[in-house]
């Protein structure tokens, strides 16, 4: 059954999935649907999902190619409680030339989909590509660490089509300190940005970029909402009050947020979900209802939406997934969200603001 609920997203790592396959022509696999992983273009035509950030990561060195996840132990956060430390930074002369590589997968995607998908560059691009029911994709950077220490690659990236940036991943770069994966604590762990990130921030609002605070400690947060002049973005972060893990947001930054009409994606990882932070694919998706409750109350209902970590992290076995979103609109359908509150939390509250960015 395909959903006729349109769905737009804060975050997948669908990139990183096909990069790793490390064959030719690998966009033909998401084109065609090779049933791996959580995304393809034909499941994500079945579950309404019409559009998103499309994150673009850089393995740490360590990382070996033939697997698909981030440097994250998932046993280790099955336990009570746990700190993973983080891998070593990543010079630019390494992230480059995979962010290019991923950028042309992306680009091809987009050649050899007759129409089918489109990469949003500006407020008309997006406009259109809904109009036109086409995949309407927004490039982002998941950690900053190809632009280089003097900024040098931004403007090239962003001629290639960058428009949102998340200056880390968690793992240090030249402009900021990420949270590591840390289960009970605050987001409050290291320094805020450095004297180079400040500039990245200013840079970012010049040229009109989303900047995404997800995986930005708190410090580094609260640096950026003094020097952005563009709304606070969390792409794929949830409730600490509901889930005090470092990755997500303190009652403080969504005040933040609300004040700058930003926006936060519901993040559909367990251990990001549930209030006892494990990492486990038993878990009941009535947390992620509960994690929109919580947000809306924050927030409003104008500021909150989908963000998914599709690609990127486990998720629930009932969703197993993309197509797992339809089980997730009905549930909040039956929670009591009526049809205008689902058209915002499932799609408008993202558009709207990244065409308010990008104005």
């Amino acid at each position: 059954m395909k959903q006729d609920l349109k769905i737009f997203d804060g975050h997948n790592d669908v990139l990183f999935r096909l990069y790793l396959k490390n064959k030719k022509n690998v966009h033909e696999d998401f084109l065609l649907g090779d049933n791996e992983g959580h995304l393809d273009l034909p499941r994500m035509n079945k579950a309404g999902f019409s559009g998103g950030f499309f994150a673009i990561y850089v393995p740490s060195q360590e990382e070996k190619i033939e697997s698909a996840d981030k440097p994250i132990r998932y046993d280790d956060m099955k336990n009570d409680s746990y700190e993973l430390p983080l891998p070593d930074s990543v010079d630019a002369s390494v992230a480059l030339p995979i962010v290019l590589k991923k950028i042309q997968i992306l680009k091809n995607i987009e050649i050899e989909s007759n129409g089918h998908v489109k990469i949003c560059e500006n407020a008309n691009d997006l406009e259109q590509s809904i109009s036109n029911k086409q995949l309407s994709v927004i490039m982002h950077i998941e950690g900053a660490e190809a632009i280089g220490n003097n900024l040098d690659n931004l403007d090239t990236l962003y001629n290639l089509g960058l428009r949102s940036i998340g200056p880390v991943w968690s793992r240090p770069t030249l402009f900021a300190h990420g949270v590591p994966f840390k289960f009970p604590s605050t987001p409050d762990i290291g320094e805020g940005l450095t004297n180079l990130g400040k500039d990245l921030i200013k840079e970012c609002n010049r040229l009109k970029m989303i900047i995404d605070l997800s995986h930005l400690n708190e410090r580094g947060f609260w640096d950026t909402a003094k020097i952005s002049e563009s709304p606070l973005i969390a792409t794929h972060s949830n409730a600490h009050s509901i889930c005090p893990h470092t990755r997500n947001l303190t009652d403080n930054q969504l005040h933040a947020i609300k004040e700058t009409e930003g926006m936060v994606g519901v993040n559909f990882a367990p251990a990001f979900l549930r209030t006892d932070g494990k990492m486990i694919s038993d878990t009941n998706l009535d947390i992620i209802l509960r994690h929109f409750d919580y947000l809306i109350e924050k927030l409003g209902e104008d500021r909150v939406g989908f963000g998914s970590d599709f690609d990127g992290a486990l998720i629930p076995s009932e969703l197993s997934d993309v197509l797992g979103l339809i089980k997730i609109t009905d549930l909040m359908k039956k929670h009591g969200y009526n049809d205008d509150l689902m058209q915002k939390l499932c799609h408008d509250n993202w558009t709207n603001t990244i065409k308010r960015i990008f104005s």
